[in-house]
């Protein structure tokens, strides 16, 4: 297994939150987007809605002035109901609906491994944060939960202004925490967001990727693990 080139200790790690530490429950799945299309007598195929989020991706990744815009995410969940073959004038408010409910933390569950690596590194002495690319509060996420004495550092784009990669958001991130950023590591499920802007930053870097085949584009200095469990491994 790669492991992180040193250049002194690390003393900080950053977590990505969503697919990272947490996932989206039945609201955000097939079925979910189904059920709230029929509320406002929008029908489409269950069946389409992996190849729907999949043809949608290019909206949030080929953005080329990353700062937060609510309507961006709500044209990239528009387009996936489009994609499932939802049509009609109310395509965009239920659009905006599923866009809203992505902010409420009861819709989501947390993976099994992540709330044992923060106590773990916690213990070790590391600051931990975490820098996310949502509108949802950080500090409600971080109660709900019950991570609040496990993380000590968060930013979201929405508060922040800018996205991942944008720089800055890592710079803020690194200065609520009070370190620099060759010795602190990013942790995410994104090659664009989360490696190649924690690189760009100045940080080191970690993809999780719980499924499939390595992406293309991943440098070859930055390890991949399966597990959050298997950080432990790579710093």
């Amino acid at each position: 297994m790669t492991q992180i080139s040193q250049t002194g200790p690390v003393r900080a790690v950053f977590f990505d939150v969503d697919f990272t530490l947490i996932y989206p429950g039945p609201t955000f799945q097939a079925e979910g987007y189904r059920l709230a299309c029929a509320e406002m007598d929008i029908e489409v195929d269950s069946a389409r809605f992996d190849h729907a989020t999949a043809a949608s991706s290019f909206i949030l990744d080929d953005v080329e002035e990353p700062a937060y815009n609510h309507d961006l995410f709500i044209h990239y969940t528009a387009s996936i109901i489009e994609h499932m073959g939802g049509r009609g004038p109310n395509v965009v408010a239920v659009a905006r609906r599923i866009y809203d409910q992505w902010a409420v933390n009861h819709h989501f569950e947390m993976y099994d491994d992540a709330a044992p690596v923060l106590k773990g590194l916690q213990e070790r002495g590391l600051k931990v944060g975490v820098i996310s690319n949502s509108h949802r509060s950080l500090d409600a996420f971080r109660e709900h939960f019950s991570l609040t004495g496990l993380i000590h550092v968060s930013i979201s784009s929405a508060e922040h202004g800018y996205m991942k990669p944008h720089p800055s958001i890592f710079g803020a991130a690194l200065q609520r925490a009070g370190v620099q950023a060759g010795e602190s590591l990013m942790v995410g499920d994104s090659v664009k967001h989360d490696v190649e802007g924690a690189l760009k930053a100045g940080m080191r870097a970690v993809l999780l990727r719980r499924l499939g085949e390595a992406p293309p584009g991943l440098p070859p200095n930055v390890p991949m693990i399966r597990t959050l469990a298997h950080l432990e491994r790579v710093i």
